[in-house]
């Protein structure tokens, strides 16, 4: 008698296009050893056939480097905002429910737009100007080791957006920059050329949606997949606000 072959059981959301409604769809692959949800869709895209035996469409999705550096394939499995290619099956519970982060939005199916996250760094100022120091190898300024520690850290940021589709105050309702952006200009304000742009930033974060819309709910930190502080970047910035402001205030 011929053996069964272990099969893994879809449950995925699935859009047609940006403005239409979500429905879903069940699919089933066979089960291997170390896989994950991005190559079980790569399965499904083979063959999209859907659990019942119905042929579909193959299911979108956005994925880039499948190492947990790019940031492209994040989705919520079973209600958890995370990247795909680092999501195994061997520690998910079954069926597995695939759906788009619905923080941002949808494009098609488990597809989404994130370009309000990279808005967010033009408004920050999330880069360093080009003055002509890296030139002057020995008179440019260095960075001390130990802040360097920390901005390696910051800099570690796919731009996912795992932090802000687990934010409750980032939402339709609510300006708030969301928790990377604070992050990253903390990450700028510590460069020793990026420091020059330092006002600029806290002037931005002290605008409506700034680092006051942080509700404090730490939800970022506990979702962010590099393990980044999040937190405590943001506890700064919102010292170094509060400090500019009273500066502000004092020297009108």
């Amino acid at each position: 008698m011929a053996e069964t072959k272990k099969k893994v059981h879809f449950i995925i959301e699935r859009q047609d296009s940006p403005n239409s409604q979500p429905y879903t769809e069940e699919f089933e692959v066979d089960y291997r050893p170390a896989l994950n949800v991005v190559a079980s869709l790569m399965e499904i895209q083979k063959n999209p056939v859907t659990k019942s035996g119905k042929k579909t469409t193959a299911v979108v999705w956005e994925c880039n480097c499948l190492e947990k550096v790019c940031g492209a394939c994040m989705m919520t499995v079973n209600g958890k905002a995370q990247q795909a290619c680092a999501a195994l099956i061997d520690h998910l519970e079954q069926p597995i429910r695939l759906a788009p982060a619905r923080t941002f939005p949808v494009i098609r199916d488990l597809m989404i737009d994130r370009s309000v996250m990279f808005e967010s760094l033009k408004r920050i100022h999330g880069w360093v100007e080009v003055d002509g120091t890296w030139e002057v190898h020995n008179d440019a300024p260095r960075q001390d080791p130990k802040v360097a520690t920390t901005a390696y850290e910051i800099s570690k940021c796919m731009t996912c957006g795992c932090c802000l589709h687990a934010c409750p105050n980032v939402n339709s309702g609510s300006e708030f920059i969301g928790p990377s952006a604070v992050a990253q200009a903390h990450l700028f304000n510590l460069h020793p050329i990026g420091v020059y742009q330092k006002d600029e930033r806290l002037d931005a974060l002290m605008e409506k949606g700034g680092v006051t819309g942080c509700g404090n709910s730490q939800n970022c930190k506990e979702a962010c997949p590099k393990d980044i502080k999040l937190t405590d970047y943001i506890a700064r910035i919102n010292r170094d606000v509060n400090k500019k402001a009273l500066k502000d205030l004092f020297n009108k």
